[in-house]
């Protein structure tokens, strides 16, 4: 709006009054010191940026080790000791001149703390594929009000649970989730909900390995959007509101405040396969031993974040080779085609899922195929699952029914923790578990759109609806 004035003023002097033009630029430039001051946190702070490299390091040989410890090891060990190495000049650069920087490995990538002359100079690194940006929030000026829902908690399993069979895996077949731990990385959890707070397997460990916040540094599960402690709820919650009841939960915020950016989804997911303690190093103290089972991913990353097509794919295939199951919801974007664009839903290595009603009807919001951002043309989602009118854990001991495929995702990450406590055998086996899902899934029958095609799979609603009861009988058929 300055700009605009100047060109004004002085290119066409007659055009306004040069005092009111003035005038309306000092107003222009008053406004935005309110707004410096008042909106967010004064200060300056800095740019951020997020460097790929070229050598991604290759865990493909880890599905060939049966021991499941031993695989998790692998892929650890292999990548972070690449990274170590392929790393190792631009860290000496950077540390010689006092840069600060975060190094991964899930990705073989560096998050940099520099202003843009020195994004010039990594971009013409041999080392280096491509340079993003690496987005953040200004700090707050104050805490934000913990989010509270507004219903009771249920009587009865919502509809969303008898929808897709949970409540007869519990009584028929005696299965609940246990012993498979659920990773969660959201807004955070609310570890003292008492539909949660059973499940944490830090309740009598602690946090170490359990917790980790890489947004406000809290020792504790906590959370105050309430998106997180929701998701979770319909994942494992107590008193009938998840799909697997008895399973245990470890979890990790990424996206406190709804924008999040490269680095802060891979802290979440580099913990995920290898916990640490808090105040450990994610190189050095990992431990993939205490790794999740399966992954509750109820978020995306679109270029405003700083993601491209391709940034997060080397994570989510390493996940899948070290047998850790990754479930993504498909995104809210919408009814039109070709609107699944955001990783980590875009990739074939994870199992995408958009959002029905409780009419049998696909959402409006859900995001269709095919994926054309990266140029595959693969087909997504790969199923459906309830995703409105969704009633779930909220902070602060309270309910509240929400609705968005992220509600969706978290029904299959339940199912698949069901199928696993069912049949041990199956735990790792990615492939063996997706096929279950899908040859289980029950046939679409709402409302069809331009994106189905009357063809199975399709882009609107992948290979139909999830069907938790079906798919836990055939996991334990599985010998």
């Amino acid at each position: 709006m300055v700009g605009l004035i100047a060109l004004i003023v002085f290119r066409r002097p007659r055009a306004i009054p040069r005092a009111l033009a003035f005038g309306g630029g000092a107003v222009v430039w008053l406004a935005a010191i309110a707004l410096y001051i008042f909106a967010g946190r004064p200060g300056f702070f800095g740019e951020q940026f997020f460097v790929i490299l070229k050598d991604q390091a290759d865990v493909s040989a880890a599905k060939s080790i049966v021991n499941r410890d031993a695989r998790l090891r692998y892929v650890y060990t292999t990548l972070t000791q690449h990274a170590d190495q392929t790393q190792a000049r631009l860290r000496a650069t950077l540390d010689q001149f006092g840069i600060k920087y975060r190094p991964y490995y899930l990705v073989n990538a560096m998050e940099v703390d520099a202003e843009p002359l020195l994004r010039v100079y990594f971009a013409a690194q041999p080392e280096v594929d491509r340079v993003l940006d690496s987005p953040h929030l200004r700090p707050l000026p104050a805490p934000l009000e913990q989010s509270k829902g507004d219903l009771p908690a249920p009587t009865a399993p919502p509809w969303n649970i008898t929808a897709i069979g949970a409540d007869r895996v519990w009584s028929d077949l005696g299965v609940t989730g246990a012993g498979i731990v659920v990773g969660q990385s959201d807004s955070g959890v609310d570890g003292t909900h008492p539909a949660l707070a059973p499940g944490y397997r830090g309740r009598n460990s602690g946090n170490d390995y359990n917790w980790l916040d890489p947004w406000y540094g809290t020792r504790a599960p906590t959370d105050i959007g309430g998106h997180g402690t929701h998701t979770l709820g319909t994942i494992l919650g107590r008193g009938g509101i998840g799909v697997a009841p008895g399973a245990e939960w470890m979890g990790c915020v990424n996206l406190a405040r709804n924008l999040g950016n490269p680095g802060l989804y891979l802290d979440c997911m580099q913990f995920m396969l290898a916990p640490y303690p808090q105040n450990g190093d994610a190189f050095r103290d990992g431990d993939p031993t205490r790794a999740a089972d399966v992954l509750n991913d109820s978020w995306g990353c679109p270029p405003i974040e700083g993601c491209d097509p391709n940034s997060l794919r080397p994570a989510a295939d390493a996940l899948r080779a070290a047998g850790i199951f990754v479930v993504v919801s498909a995104g809210n974007n919408g009814p039109r085609c070709a609107s699944l664009i955001e990783p980590l839903a875009i990739y074939g290595s994870v199992f995408s899922v958009g959002a029905i009603n409780r009419q049998g009807n696909l959402s409006f919001f859900s995001s269709r195929g095919t994926v054309t951002d990266d140029g595959s043309n693969r087909i997504k989602p790969d199923i459906v699952a309830p995703g409105e009118d969704v009633v779930s854990s909220f902070p602060g001991n309270t309910y509240a029914s929400e609705a968005g495929t992220s509600m969706a995702g978290p029904h299959v990450v339940g199912t698949v923790a069901l199928m696993w406590s069912a049949n041990p055998k199956l735990i790792g086996d990615i492939d063996q578990t997706q096929k279950i899902l899908i040859e289980t899934a029950k046939p679409y029958t709402g409302a069809k759109d331009a994106c189905s095609n009357g063809q199975v799979p399709n882009d609107a609603t992948g290979y139909g609806v999830v069907d938790a009861y079906a798919a836990v009988k055939a996991a334990l058929a599985v010998k």
